[in-house]
């Protein structure tokens, strides 16, 4: 295979990178800005953040979204939102008001493509119980922004990790759209080791709250509100959780009462006003309003009693298959299922310096919701 660069693509990336600099925001990321732990010399047509998000989308890890809870778990209906599209609509709609802000398309969807791919199975419930049995365990506390950036930068590749660059790193571990923000302003000039950093102090302390180090990443961050707010009061809906008429009047009056709706008036609020002071920020009444609906959602949808009946199955299940795991790395089963399925395509520094809590964790982490409820049915786990 010839490894020169090929001068046409490479006059291309030139030219799109001075367009970059032209038409982008002063405040916007620039693409051959990207910094990689390893250094790499990029032969092709791809810019680096676009690179990041090729990466993130051929990642193993990003396929198993497809069976990930978003909110509603073991429920028999094709309609309701799975992971796989909510970080698909976090996507576009960072896109759409990044273009408008004159922001980095390419590393807002690197950002948001990667940003939730270390959910465990069944959502911010599984998380939870996840954390509770790795601190049993003397690990830090679970937390799935933390985990994202496990697996796409030491995980896959056997271990290798996929290099990508800082920016989108960080603004995959910054993430967190259950933080209410008016206004966020970047954490400019991390490093590598602040990354790092970063990840041990939240994973000891999960109440830190984290800045992403761009624009980009603070836009994303707020993408995710957007996209989940009106979205889950559709799937309530749907499952008959609430009806319409329930959303608060405060709520109706500004934001509206149907999905569309919400994001729309979301989405203007967040172009009209712009990236004044480098921020990213909503209006005070928008985000007012925005955050008495996230307390209406807490409130009637992800803390309503009807969701937690299959809770208690899956707990037992998070204990037992936790156990089960461990004992069978910790005994060196050639032939078990976190062997065949996940370790034996581990490189080797990974298999010498994880310790086997740690390898159950990032296991279990990857499941998708089907393989978890099989795994547990093999081991014994009854439904009720």
């Amino acid at each position: 295979m010839n490894d020169s660069i090929d001068p046409i693509l490479l006059d291309l990336k030139t030219a799109l990178d001075a367009r970059e600099e032209k038409n982008l925001s002063p405040l916007a990321a620039l693409s051959r800005n990207g910094i990689r732990r390893r250094e790499e010399a990029l032969k092709g047509h791809r810019q680096e953040f676009a690179t990041d998000a090729d990466r993130v989308l051929h990642s193993r890890a990003y396929t198993r979204y497809i069976d990930k809870t978003q909110v509603f778990y073991m429920v028999e209906n094709d309609h309701i939102t799975h992971r796989v599209l909510h970080v698909q609509l976090v996507s576009k709609i960072a896109r759409t008001v990044g273009r408008f802000l004159g922001l980095n398309e390419d590393l807002i969807e690197a950002i948001a493509l990667g940003h939730d791919i270390g959910h465990p199975p069944f959502g911010h419930d599984g998380e939870k119980m996840l954390s509770r049995i790795c601190r049993q365990h003397e690990l830090p506390a679970f937390l799935h922004n933390i985990q994202s950036v496990v697996f796409l930068d030491r995980i896959e590749k056997r271990g290798q990790g996929w290099n990508l660059t800082l920016q989108s790193l960080d603004g995959i571990l910054c993430h967190d759209g259950e933080v209410h923000d008016r206004v966020l302003h970047p954490d400019r000039g991390k490093t590598f080791a602040d990354l790092d950093r970063e990840m041990e102090e939240k994973a000891e302390d999960p109440s830190i709250v984290l800045r992403p180090m761009t624009l980009e990443g603070c836009l994303v961050r707020f993408a995710d509100t957007v996209s989940y707010i009106g979205r889950d009061i559709e799937d309530a809906i749907e499952l008959k959780l609430i009806q319409r008429s329930d959303i608060p009047d405060e709520c109706r009056d500004v934001l509206g009462d149907t999905n569309g709706t919400i994001v729309y008036r979301l989405v203007e609020d967040l172009i009209k006003n712009g990236v004044a002071n480098d921020a990213i920020s909503f209006s005070p009444l928008i985000s007012e309003r925005l955050k008495a609906l996230k307390a209406f959602n807490y409130e009637r949808i992800y803390m309503n009693p009807v969701l937690k009946g299959p809770l208690e199955y899956i707990e037992k299940s998070y204990a037992v298959l936790f156990d089960f795991f461990l004992q069978d790395v910790e005994y060196g089963k050639r032939k078990s299922t976190i062997s065949v399925d996940f370790l034996d395509h581990m490189g080797t520094e990974y298999l010498e310096t994880t310790p086997p809590p740690a390898k159950v964790r990032d296991f279990m982490a990857g499941m998708t919701d089907d393989y978890f409820l099989s795994q547990a049915g093999l081991a014994g786990c009854e439904v009720g």
